[in-house]
């Protein structure tokens, strides 16, 4: 049994932490529908995560449970993933029949993050072995209050139908769906103020 401790992630963990995260996300529906083989999801995913929320590394706002169990990347208002570093993580690796409709989803993605600043969360996972421990909990309710704080919105988009009842639980409201061509669906949600 683990008891969930969370703290900010500091820098020099980078490497490790986005490890995790990419470990959390071997059986993600849409990382693996992006990423179908193991060998090219294992290569490109970190740099992939590193440039979808690597930010937060630089804002304070990278969350860890117990040393590395759990990682959760918030990216605060006016701070953006870095694009550039997605698309090159991916840039020969995404199969070219996925690639336009990858692409279409990303873009919808954008059409769903609130106009006004608010909080994002780009990424959150646990290694698999501490699934059940209640990590993914305590690195929301921390991040959240946070979020209170600045009394400001959140959003995220679930890439896992899973995991949509845990953003619930903190307020979390699914205002749309996304799915494109064969691919599997993807729900922005968001919260309100506080």
């Amino acid at each position: 049994m683990c008891i969930p401790e969370v703290s900010v992630a500091q820098a020099a963990d980078r490497t490790e932490l986005i490890d995790t995260l990419v470990l959390g996300f071997a059986a993600d529906p849409i990382a693996r529908w992006v990423l179908p083989e193991t060998h090219t999801y294992l290569t490109c995913m970190g740099a992939f995560f590193d440039g979808f929320g690597g930010r937060a590394f630089n804002h304070q706002s990278a969350f860890v449970a117990n040393s590395g169990q759990g990682v959760a990347l918030w990216l605060p208002p006016d701070v953006e993933p870095d694009e550039e570093a997605m698309d090159a993580a991916l840039e020969n690796h995404i199969a070219p029949e996925l690639g336009k409709d990858f692409a279409m989803m990303m873009k919808q993605m954008g059409h769903y993050h609130p106009d006004e600043p608010h909080w994002y969360l780009p990424v959150i996972a646990a290694d698999p072995q501490y699934f059940g421990c209640g990590l993914g909990g305590e690195l929301m309710k921390h991040a959240l209050r946070r979020v209170d704080e600045d009394r400001l919105p959140a959003y995220l988009e679930s890439s896992n139908p899973r995991n949509i009842s845990l953003y619930e639980r903190h307020g979390f409201e699914v205002v749309g769906e996304i799915q494109v061509g064969k691919s599997p669906v993807m729900t922005p949600m968001i919260r309100a103020a506080r």
